[in-house]
């Protein structure tokens, strides 16, 4: 018998997301809006977003 194994994939709200992060919730809609962060519809009001598609939003500055 062989058994898979799949991940489930996790999602957060905009909220959840803009306080983990520090943004703010319309920051995170215009970047929704602007095609820099995939987002995902569940019904005609639900946002939700892959918590590493935001962290990908952050972006490591080099300092000198």
């Amino acid at each position: 018998m062989t058994t898979s194994t799949t991940t489930r994939r996790q999602f957060e709200t905009l909220s959840q997301a803009a306080d983990r992060t520090g943004l703010s919730v319309r920051t995170l809609r215009r970047r929704i809006a602007a095609g820099m962060l995939p987002a995902y519809r569940s019904g005609p009001r639900v946002l939700r977003v892959d918590p590493a598609d935001v962290d990908r939003l952050m972006v490591r500055i080099p300092t000198a």
